[in-house]
């Protein structure tokens, strides 16, 4: 047991660690657009950016259940090597692009590196007794901090090739992607030992019948928000901080990695979580949470102008005198409350201004209940940058913990359809982190929300919670009452 042990860790390692520099790769392109547009290399739209910020993303979701029938059948490290090393062609080609179509192309061929997700999952589980599983799964799923080292490290490397070569400087920056995806792929082929399921031999029809049960689409759509969303986030929260917050690109690179990190490191904890307390505890958690954080999220920085307080008058008069502070009624003298200063900048909650403006002037006859000053309020919400970046923080993490809990149940339901099963979730949760930068673009084109990303999340978390919950009321109302606590 121990040698078999040991012999997991190695496989659990090097799966680590070359999904880790896949997932680096699979959301380069959330930096590196960012930057070819920023700079005036490239003059693409709103709309043509998130395309090319999501396609990578869809043609590593699409691959994902086909490699993971392949990993299921033919082990692995044959599946791991041939993507690696397939994957790193693009990458080298990249280097030649000229147009938005070509940068197209090439970014759904390198895209299927993301597949390695639902190769690494199957390849993963099958070194490891049940009661290792979440652990396991969770550790290996720590290779999403690869977002985080592109976002961490990918804009400093930009600014370090574009010194001498501002033009052309960036395009050495998916080289060295090509060559990281080599070098994992070659350690694949010479010093990773194959492993497969064993038993009867499959027909296709017998892969796909898992994929029959809701339970598989359930699993799917928390997948596609704790997951797909993660990925979309990943690399739409760069030009979020260039753009709302004025940041560089250095720094709005290094607050998304402070998005990417911890939610990529968490899910191992997520899988200890599911282990100790069960994966539909830890559900119940996630997407609360998700729910209420995304709903923070959703407020906008803005300044919001609204009718306040104003000054009528109690009876007929001519008004004998106007300044910026007081209206005289023959006799009567009316105070006016003036306009405060406004700072630029407010505090972490939002601010109140309130002031009258004058609507009458001097010699004028007016009359019982006439309006002498309008109030006028001001409420100036900055939407802080750092309370933002902690609250994107938080349901990073939360979503971390919720990868970790979503796969746990995969090798319990179906322990013989890891491949299949873990590559249909995968790829429905992948599909999130395509829908998401496209869709984003499009709600900013259609309502100039940047904060409308976080409608979406917040819709998101309520369906998949509201399905939880009423699947779970089914189930427990079905079985016998005594069961109720024991229904995963």
């Amino acid at each position: 047991m121990e040698n078999n042990l040991r012999s997991a860790h190695k496989i659990l390692f090097l799966n680590t660690l070359a999904f880790t520099i896949c997932f680096a790769c699979w959301t380069m392109n959330g930096v590196l657009v960012t930057y070819l547009v920023d700079n005036g290399i490239f003059n693409w739209s709103v709309v043509e950016t998130g395309w090319l910020l999501g396609i990578p993303i869809l043609s590593g979701s699409i691959t994902r259940l086909p490699l993971g029938i392949l990993t299921d059948k033919y082990g692995g490290k044959v599946v791991f090597a041939w993507l690696l090393l397939c994957c790193s062609v693009p990458l080298f080609l990249t280097y030649f692009v000229t147009s938005y179509w070509i940068y197209f192309l090439l970014s759904f061929c390198f895209g299927m590196v993301g597949a390695s997700f639902a190769v690494g999952i199957a390849f993963t589980s099958i070194w490891y007794p049940k009661e290792w599983q979440g652990r396991a799964l969770g550790i290996f799923g720590m290779g999403n901090a690869g977002a985080a080292l592109t976002t961490f490290l990918a804009p400093v490397t930009l600014n370090a090739l574009s010194a001498s070569d501002p033009q052309n400087g960036w395009r050495w920056l998916p080289v060295i992607y090509g060559c990281m995806l080599i070098l994992m792929g070659l350690i694949f082929l010479f010093f990773v030992k194959n492993k497969k399921v064993t038993g009867q031999v499959k027909t296709t029809a017998e892969l796909l019948a898992p994929l029959k049960k809701t339970r598989v689409w359930r699993f799917g759509l928390y997948y596609f928000l704790v997951f797909g969303l993660f990925v979309a986030f990943s690399q739409w929260l760069l030009p979020y901080y260039v753009n709302v917050y004025k940041t560089s690109l250095v720094l709005g690179g290094l607050l998304t990695s402070a998005f990417s990190l911890p939610s990529g490191v968490i899910r191992a904890l997520g899988g200890y979580l599911s282990d100790k307390f069960g994966a539909r505890k830890v559900m119940y958690g996630v997407l609360y949470s998700s729910l209420i954080i995304s709903g923070l999220l959703m407020l906008p920085k803005m300044d919001i102008l609204t009718p306040g307080k104003g000054i009528v008058t109690k009876k007929s008069a001519v008004v004998t005198e106007v300044t910026g502070n007081k209206i005289v009624l023959d006799n009567e003298t009316i105070a006016v409350k003036e306009k405060p200063e406004i700072p630029e900048q407010t505090k972490i909650l939002p601010e109140f201004f309130s002031w009258q403006e004058i609507v009458v002037k001097q010699n004028q006859q007016v009359h019982k209940k006439e309006l002498l000053a309008e109030g006028v309020t001001l409420i100036k919400f900055e939407a802080h940058i750092w309370v933002f970046s902690l609250l994107v923080i938080a349901i990073g993490i939360v979503w971390g913990i919720g990868k970790a809990a979503v796969y746990k149940h995969i090798p319990e339901y179906f322990p013989n359809e890891v491949g299949i099963v873990g590559g249909m979730v995968g790829l429905i949760g992948g599909l999130g982190g395509f829908i998401g930068p496209i869709l984003f673009g499009y709600l900013l084109d259609f309502s100039d929300l940047w904060t409308s990303s976080w409608i979406f999340v917040f819709a998101i978390s309520a369906v998949s919670l509201y399905w939880m919950i009423h699947t779970i009321k089914k189930m427990t109302h079905k079985e016998a009452p005594h069961l109720k606590h024991r229904i995963e």
